[in-house]
């Protein structure tokens, strides 16, 4: 770096965290918070986001504090910084008051490098008087996200944050995040009072992920066909939108011969640690979860995001994809979509609180994430232009450039379906949802439809050219693109002010098609043994009380200290074909030879004079092997 500052920042890189040079934007965000400067750090998952204040609070006099939303991760976060020997602390509602007391003589007596505080705590007076009895060398706000109001993951205490430049003026603050489009990051530096900090934006770009999307057929069949194809053994995540799914999903697969473990805000506190420890240390495992998991984790080695329901923001879906292929090696993001998941969430935004300000801000972002799916261009380059980054080339890994879709003009097909609603509408009866108007359109005489008189619409029958499948896709694209709409608790079928100038022939439609269906895999015939038996799952949850803060240390050491893995080499990687069985599941000779030397070091068999030293290198060779630079 050239300055004391810098000097003293690269020689904490080396000693502590075994890299011999920083990465990216990192060594101009740490020496501008090693000089006393603001900053606001957006920095894709994986690219070293927590040395960018670990560092300058290392370097910087007195203690670095960290604001972080993540309380069920703080010991594991504090116990894999002691391990690396950095002095480190957390305060938070999980301690009693002996181990309390001892964080807080501790920090003040000057002997924390960090302390790691939630932000509800920081807003009580105690927690203010406290800071205000040591020395406090910057403070970091993490996931900062959190502040946007309208964002995906909002969180009201951090509202009051605005008290840090308030109390402590003159100690320097770095706000950081993985995910905000411009208008949150704009957020942030109001309600955080960043005005004058120094913003450093790297690209959102990850390009060893494949982003795929589906029409749903099956879903979950969907899901086990990709496990056992294209990522048998692997570790991932999966998520769900109710905390039922997540249950029937786990089951489902433990029921296949899988190993997956449940997580969701239902659990109580004890099994989702374990569950969440479980997955940190052992290999091959799935997590079938809501949005409650994943902040925070910091698992190198998950192949493989599923999303089994739509997300409600683009963010939240970036976010969450963004926890595969920490590593730099190639993952998958798969999401299965359809037509009932567009009703559900216009259902559910129809039915949220707040004003019509707070709907139309969750319908934008709905908007967004619809977009992404129906989109027949590439999907990265959408997901990148939405985050601000323009003029990208097609990235040639995602499922529409492997295999572009064709599109059609639908504006036929889309005035035959609303016309046939505006006739439904016309009788006065009962509204419908999406099944009824297609049974009409293809001349199905259902008993419903001859209970009504349906059979009678001018519109029966004359849909015959589309599969029912088809005008599901059709039923589904029109949601997504606001020329159709849904009401009511049924989630039933409404036109909206759009509709009329398609029925007019004053708007055309152009659909994209789905590919065509691919039969779902067999059941296993350990799957039908169980049922036949009348058996439940099979083994994949049936080990309990093997999680505990006993083995947390030891499954983030190596995490920490990692700066981060997106790096250029990854952009030629070989492009994979989505049907093709990858073979990621045995490691190379030079990733086995670093978990050899990690498994030594936490029995404390490393030997003198080892090469890699006692600290950053022996425990960061863990996902680093020998031929492989961190840069």
């Amino acid at each position: 770096m050239g300055s004391p500052l810098g000097d003293a920042a690269a020689e904490v890189l080396r000693r502590v965290y075994g890299y011999d040079s920083f990465r990216g934007q990192q060594q101009e965000i740490i020496e501008h918070v090693c000089a006393g400067g603001d900053a606001v750090a957006l920095m894709p998952t994986g690219s070293g986001k927590s040395l960018c204040y670990q560092i300058p609070a290392q370097v910087r006099e007195g203690t670095g504090v960290v604001i972080s939303p993540l309380i069920a991760l703080m010991q594991d976060q504090v116990d894999a910084l002691n391990v690396l020997g950095v002095k480190a602390g957390f305060l938070n509602s999980t301690q009693d008051p002996d181990s309390r007391r001892g964080v807080e003589y501790a920090f003040m007596d000057g002997k924390l490098d960090l302390l790691y505080l939630a932000p509800e705590r920081l807003r009580t007076e105690s927690a203010q008087r406290l800071l205000d009895r040591g020395t406090v060398s910057l403070f970091a706000i993490d996931e900062a996200h959190c502040v946007a109001q309208w964002g995906h993951d909002f969180r009201p205490d951090y509202l009051g944050l605005s008290v840090l430049h308030e109390r402590w003026p003159a100690v320097p603050r770095i706000a950081v995040t993985a995910t905000a489009t411009e208008q949150t990051r704009a957020e942030i530096v109001s309600r955080l009072a960043l005005g004058g900090a120094r913003q450093f934006v790297a690209s959102f770009d990850r390009p060893n992920i494949q982003y795929r999307i589906e029409p749903k057929n099956e879903p979950r069949r969907q899901l086990l066909r990709l496990l056992r194809t294209e990522h048998p053994g692997d570790a991932g995540i999966v998520y769900c939108l109710s905390r039922a799914s997540v249950e029937k999903t786990a089951d489902f697969l433990c029921s296949e011969g899988l190993t997956a473990l449940p997580y969701h805000a239902g659990l109580d506190p004890r099994t989702r640690t374990e569950n969440q420890a479980r997955f940190l240390r052992e290999d091959g495992l799935v997590m079938v979860a809501t949005i409650a998991f994943g902040m925070g984790i910091d698992k190198p080695d998950v192949r493989f995001v599923a999303h089994l329901d739509l997300p409600r923001s683009v963010e939240g879906y970036y976010q969450e994809t963004g926890r595969a292929g920490r590593d730099g090696r190639p993952a998958t993001a798969w999401l299965a979509y359809g037509l009932a998941d567009v009703v559900q969430q216009r259902r559910m935004i129809d039915d949220s609180e707040g004003d019509l300000a707070h709907r139309r801000k969750l319908v934008a972002h709905l908007d967004a994430m619809l977009a992404l799916c129906e989109t027949a261009g590439c999907r990265r380059q959408q997901m990148l232009a939405y985050f601000g980054e323009t003029g990208t080339e097609a990235c040639g890994n995602c499922d529409t450039c492997l295999s572009p879709p064709s599109v059609w003009d639908g504006t036929v097909a889309a005035q035959k379906l609303l016309s046939t609603l505006v006739r439904l509408g016309r009788l006065g009866g009962p509204a419908f949802g999406a099944g009824q108007p297609i049974d009409i359109l293809l001349g199905k005489k259902t008993p419903r439809v001859l209970s009504y008189g349906h059979d009678s619409l001018s519109t029966f029958g004359i849909g015959g050219e589309l599969t029912e499948g088809e005008w599901r896709g059709v039923v589904r694209q029109l949601l997504a693109s606001g020329l159709l709409t849904v009401k009511g608790d049924h989630g039933t079928l409404a036109l909206t002010d759009l509709s009329g100038e398609v029925m007019r022939g004053e708007r055309p439609v152009t659909f994209r098609r789905d590919p065509p269906k691919v039969p779902t895999p067999p059941r296993s015939r350990r799957a039908v043994a169980a049922k036949a038996q009348g058996g439940g799952a099979a083994g994949g949850r049936g080990i309990a009380g093997r999680g505990g803060a006993g083995v947390r240390a030891a499954a983030r050491v190596a995490d920490v200290g990692r700066q981060g893995t997106g790096h250029a080499a990854v952009r030629d990687l070989p492009r994979r074909d989505p049907a093709a069985d990858r073979g990621l599941t045995a490691l190379d000779a030079g990733r086995a030879q670093a978990d050899q030397r990690r498994r030594r070091h936490q029995a404390g068999q490393v030997r003198p004079g080892d090469p890699r030293g006692t600290r950053g290198r022996a425990l960061n060779a863990a996902y680093w092997p020998r031929t492989q630079s961190p840069q």
